[in-house]
């Protein structure tokens, strides 16, 4: 199985087009939040029928930029990670969107108690029998990927635990567009690829139970867990 995750595309569907390749031979795309900028159901409706061009098969969870339209849309649609667990083939996945609160007031934010009661629901719906796969818009605290230019990490504490009970065999998440990389907790990769317009994403290849994960930038990988 060849996964795709893309993050922040910010309605720039421009970078979506030069991506086309890759996503006509992904068998899964995952979609870590701020779909739009600031947009509603209508702007995340043109993002994806940008996507739905090169595949059907993407599966999302809204971001912090993105407003609650935009959450109940993925959902009509049956492609809202956020409070579901599905599973595709011998793999499980489920997902939280939003983000703790930020500088500046954005439409979908969330307290680390929300986060708390929003994963506590899902974690009894994970079987233990199953590999996960975690996206989160928001990344958990302490890691490359939360870390600003400020040297302050902003990540939740919340998903960090939740990382650690269950411990995902990888969390694609986004948010902070200079925490781009990869880290981990536990046994858990973390991958931050960044905005969509820095032309780079996450590249998965799940065979049986080996996972490899690779960071691409254009055509090129940069690095790999």
């Amino acid at each position: 199985m060849r996964i795709i995750g893309i993050t922040d595309i910010h309605g720039q569907s421009d970078y979506i087009h030069a991506l086309s390749e890759v996503l006509e031979k992904a068998d899964l795309i995952f979609l870590s939040g701020d779909i739009t900028h600031f947009g509603e159901k209508e702007d995340a409706l043109s993002v994806l029928q940008d996507i739905w061009n090169y595949s059907d098969n993407v599966y999302a969870v809204p971001g912090n930029c993105d407003y609650p339209s935009v959450g109940d849309f993925l959902t009509e649609e049956g492609i809202n990670l956020q409070g579901r667990v599905i599973r595709i083939g011998d793999y499980q996945f489920t997902g939280v969107g939003g983000s703790l609160p930020c500088p500046g007031v954005t439409p979908n934010e969330y307290s680390e108690g929300e986060y708390k009661a929003f994963l506590g629901a899902m974690a009894m719906h994970i079987s233990t029998n199953l590999p996960l796969i975690f996206v989160s818009h928001q990344p958990p605290f302490g890691t490359v990927c939360d870390l600003m230019r400020t040297g302050m990490h902003v990540g939740s504490k919340t998903i960090r635990d939740f990382l650690l009970g269950e411990q995902p065999v990888f969390c694609f998440t986004g948010h902070i567009h200079e925490g781009a990389g990869f880290d981990h907790i536990g046994n858990t990769v973390i991958a931050n690829p960044g905005p969509l317009s820095n032309s780079r994403y996450v590249e998965a290849e799940i065979d049986g139970d080996r996972v490899s994960v690779r960071m691409v930038k254009g055509d090129r990988v940069i690095s790999s867990v």
